[in-house]
């Protein structure tokens, strides 16, 4: 932010967010290195028929589905965890190894669930929040989970390594690609870009950890009632 009085740039203080000047210059690499990958998404994002990158979003997420299940299971969640291994047998086999998500039409719900919403589910705090580059914004609590999501990740863990890194690749330009429309909405909306990637992350993290049923929390500066 720029003071009127100054002219100098100031930044305001977030208690969440106690390591700013390391984490804006993360951000600052992130957006060098955007640089290149932007461009290559939207080359895919354009070329890649429309039904091409729902087989590959479908391949994935069906990958992703076994995660889920394990996390719904972690947090107590049977009925979706159940529902999430439907999931999986039906997509891998009557959706050709997950390229159809044909669960998906016959009523059974796609769940996302990672270690990070389950730690928070054990009652795990967030941490001071991190942006690195490549993996973007998470807490140090979503840190950790991020590392254990990648280790249990069956695409992470091929041992051919030539197969692991392609598919590793095209997986990370899908999702680029997927965040392409959004991109405009931040820029247009965003007096601080870093400030509202942040914010926004914050808030969607507890939302999904909580399940979109996010308990009233009374803030520093609000009276007591």
């Amino acid at each position: 932010m720029v003071s009127a009085a100054t002219g100098c740039t100031t930044t305001a203080k977030n208690p969440k967010d106690p390591f700013e000047g390391f984490n804006r210059a993360m951000f600052a690499v992130n957006e060098g290195l955007d640089v290149v990958v932007k461009p290559v998404a939207q080359g895919y994002d354009t070329a890649a028929p429309l039904p091409v990158k729902v087989l590959i979003g479908n391949f994935f997420g069906n990958i992703w589905d076994v995660w889920t299940a394990v996390n719904n299971l972690l947090q107590g969640k049977g009925e979706q965890a159940i529902s999430d291994v439907g999931r999986v047998l039906i997509n891998s086999t009557a959706g050709i190894g997950g390229a159809f998500d044909v669960a998906a039409e016959m009523g059974l719900t796609k769940h996302a669930e990672d270690f990070g919403q389950t730690l928070g589910r054990w009652g795990v705090g967030d941490g001071p929040y991190f942006y690195w580059p490549i993996i973007g914004p998470r807490t140090t609590r979503d840190t950790v989970g991020w590392m254990v999501d990648v280790y249990f990740d069956p695409v992470w863990r091929l041992d051919n390594v030539a197969w692991r890194n392609s598919l590793v690749a095209t997986q990370y330009i899908d999702r680029r690609a997927s965040l392409l429309p959004s991109d405009k909405v931040v820029e247009e909306a965003a007096f601080d870009k870093y400030d509202y990637i942040r914010d926004a992350y914050l808030q969607h993290r507890r939302s999904e950890i909580f399940d979109g049923e996010v308990p009233y929390e009374v803030s520093d500066d609000e009276p007591v009632r």
